[in-house]
């Protein structure tokens, strides 16, 4: 007898992508979004088949994700932004709430929800993570949106 595996592969054609990305830290988020587009494109996602909704901040990327989510009108919804670390517990609450409220969304719409929502103590460091070149947490986010989308087309 041999165990049957269910993996998703990275392949977009034919699927659809939103994303959601916060304009605060957009030095930071705009490299994320760079790196999810190339990644969607390198794996065959067309132009026409990706919407971008901005967002002011982090806190707003859940209730936007489910908007999305709840449309029926993609196969997955990426999540971009960045919460650096300040002063206060400020960055506890949103980085809570977010991660929350995109987990909450995913198990509510059954939509695939990719976190690429960064959390550091630096700037240098969410710059490091979003850079393309780098660490390219974006492309991981976009990623991560693909295989999960053509994993639960295998598990219908």
């Amino acid at each position: 007898m041999m165990v049957k595996v269910h993996e998703g592969r990275l392949k977009g054609d034919r699927h659809r992508f939103g994303i959601v990305i916060s304009k605060f830290n957009r030095k930071v988020t705009a490299k994320l979004l760079e790196g999810a587009l190339r990644s969607l494109r390198k794996h065959g996602v067309k132009e026409e088949d990706i919407e971008i909704a901005e967002v002011p901040g982090a806190f707003e990327i859940p209730l936007t994700a489910r908007r999305l989510a709840q449309s029926h009108a993609f196969h997955a919804v990426i999540c971009l932004g960045a919460v650096i670390r300040g002063e206060t517990a400020h960055f506890e609450y949103i980085s809570q709430a977010v991660s929350q409220g995109l987990l909450h969304v995913m198990l509510e719409t059954g939509i695939p929800i990719s976190f690429g929502v960064l959390t550091t103590d630096t700037e240098k460091q969410a710059m490091q993570r979003a850079d393309p070149k780098r660490f390219d947490r974006g492309g991981d986010a976009a990623k991560t949106a693909l295989e999960m989308v053509g994993l639960l087309k295998e598990l219908k």
